[in-house]
């Protein structure tokens, strides 16, 4: 047993994002403001020139993203059932209604094959998730936005550097939403960006991020600055600070690093689990996975134990780990809601109840890998039926 507790996600920071964090600090200026627009700057460039809204949150991103499309009450977004609450949340929250459907038995992303059959006059959106850091299939997705007019919000939170064919995520003319939170790919603590391909979507976008005000409004306590200001919508406060957008600079020069090793873990993992009683995560030839997640899944029939008690030995043996996600119509509001119940999809259910999601993030040595696979290897192959 390994002698400390391995967590199931660290975020990797060092003295670069500590000296970042002092020069804003030293600078008095820690709300949104030049940093932010720096860090826009050198995102925007990362994904290819496309318009980028730093914003508190992917959470955010979906909500903005939602009503820069118009979605409201009247309108269904067709989103998956595998995901967190957030991403069905903000339906919720422009009073359009969330039409689930299934998901990919092998990826968990929404199955595109189904989306069509779901397709309804009032469809105003899809809003697909890249589940763990694989991205869903961009070529049907795209053939779906151009062959029926319908919108597209991708949630990407765990995406950033996920690509389809060698094109990053975010480059493919779609809103789309990423998240920085504290344990994602890139971390700023709390924080999100959208991707806005239209300019005067993209402005909206910056309008209802800060309350509404007219854009460029953080700027009026500058010397260069003015105190008047307009409220043109009834906005959100929704914008990124320049103590965010601090780590988020230092994080994205780390990034291509982050990621190898990510990918090296990745590696490493299906190497020492491929001959155990477990699925492996698929990887389809297409894509450049993110790797933010390890989604591993247990073959339940060929063991003695369920996965509470995997997870509960795998904690003995000082090894952490979660499950992603718990499905949304398993959650009490939504069977309120919407009437859903255990059976409705099938697919996204199986997926859930055997998913364990092992540690990884680019802290973690050969040796940390090791031990995972060796905790897991020691409590499945006594639990063998």
């Amino acid at each position: 047993m390994r002698g400390e507790f391995l967590p199931y996600n660290q975020p990797e920071l060092d003295e670069r994002e500590v000296e970042a964090l002092s020069a804003v600090v030293r600078s008095r200026w820690i709300t949104r403001g030049p940093v932010t627009e720096r860090f826009e700057a050198a995102l925007s460039e990362y994904l290819g020139g496309v318009p980028v809204v730093a914003l508190n949150s992917c959470t955010a991103g979906l909500h903005l993203g939602l009503l820069a499309l118009g979605v409201g009450p009247g309108d269904e977004v067709i989103t998956t059932p595998y995901t967190f609450a957030a991403s069905v949340n903000v339906i919720e929250h422009v009073g359009a209604r969330p039409v689930l459907v299934d998901v990919d038995p092998k990826t968990a992303n929404l199955d595109f094959n189904q989306v069509v059959d779901h397709l309804s006059a009032r469809t105003k959106a899809v809003l697909p998730v890249h589940f763990a850091g694989h991205p869903v299939d961009m070529e049907a997705l795209t053939a779906l936005r151009e062959g029926y007019g319908i919108s597209v919000l991708e949630d990407a939170a765990h995406a950033l550097a996920a690509a389809w064919e060698g094109r990053l995520v975010g480059t493919f003319g779609n809103l789309t939403a990423f998240s920085f939170y504290a344990t994602k790919n890139l971390a700023t603590g709390e924080g999100g960006a959208l991707v806005v391909p239209d300019p005067a979507m993209e402005a909206r976008v910056r309008v209802l991020s800060l309350h509404g005000m007219s854009r460029n409004a953080w700027n009026r306590y500058t010397a260069a600055g003015s105190w008047a200001y307009a409220v043109e919508e009834a906005g959100f406060k929704y914008n990124m600070t320049d103590l965010q957008a601090a780590l988020g600079l230092v994080q994205l020069e780390k990034l291509p690093a982050m990621q190898a090793r990510r990918a090296a873990i990745a590696a490493r993992y299906r190497e020492g689990l491929r001959d155990l009683p477990v699925i492996l995560p698929h990887v389809d030839p297409r894509v450049s996975h993110a790797w933010h997640l390890y989604p591993l899944r247990l073959q339940l029939q060929a063991l003695t134990v369920d996965r509470a008690e995997v997870i509960e030995a795998l904690r003995a043996l000082n090894i952490g780990t979660s499950v992603h996600f718990i499905p949304i119509h398993l959650h009490p509001y939504y069977q309120r809601r919407y009437g859903w119940r255990r059976g409705d999809f099938p697919v996204a259910e199986a997926f859930f109840d055997a998913e364990i999601s092992l540690p990884l993030y680019p802290g973690m040595s050969d040796l940390d890998v090791d031990d995972v696979v060796a905790a897991l290897r020691q409590i499945l192959e006594r639990s063998l039926r």
